[in-house]
């Protein structure tokens, strides 16, 4: 017997993928307001500019690389499931929890590095901005690496397929908020 979630729509959309859009909706607000609160701070501070002339922009590039080429193994573990080889998907998930750790890893040197030079979150507001915001963003990465383990888990016993895609759905958001985030905090000097 199939999950309700995979059999029953609402508005024509299955209600797994419509929770998941709803769930991003809510965290576009979350983001969106963190983001515009930012740069409208910005703005007003252009002494901002040289305290983010301290960030690593080869380190915030690797890990943008990191999170893009994690979401291209999400994509072909999405393909596969299509495919109905949920060991190919499972596998492509594995390297994408992968992504999530280097990412975890390279940010865990990066900020060590930054509160060992004085950086700290409570040095001033830009400093503040930037650790919340990465932050909320890390911890969006482990919530997303979890998810993604426990539904490669179901993938390689080839049972509940269809979640390969919504777990992607929410890794590609991820992604995107990191897209913002980057040059918000690591270009804009």
């Amino acid at each position: 017997m199939k999950p309700v979630a995979t059999t029953r729509t609402a508005a024509g959309i299955q209600t797994g993928r419509l929770a998941v859009w709803w769930l991003l909706a809510s965290e576009i607000v979350i983001f969106g307001g963190l983001l515009v609160s930012y740069i409208m701070h910005r703005l007003a501070h252009p002494e901002w500019a040289d305290y983010a002339s301290h960030t690593n922009t080869w380190i915030g590039t690797v890990n943008t690389l990191v999170l893009l080429s994690s979401s291209l193994s999400a994509v072909l573990a999405h393909h596969a499931a299509e495919q109905g080889d949920g060991k190919k998907a499972a596998k492509l998930l594995l390297a994408t929890i992968g992504g999530a750790v280097a990412f975890l890893v390279i940010k865990s040197f990066e900020w060590t590095h930054e509160i060992h030079e004085g950086f700290t979150i409570t040095a001033n507001g830009f400093w503040a901005f930037y650790y919340v915001a990465a932050g909320i963003h890390a911890s969006h990465v482990i919530v997303g690496a979890i998810l993604m383990g426990w539904v490669a888990w179901q993938a390689n016993q080839n049972r509940e397929l269809q979640r390969v895609e919504l777990v992607g759905i929410y890794w590609h958001f991820v992604d995107v908020v990191w897209i913002f985030l980057f040059p918000l905090l690591y270009i804009a000097k």
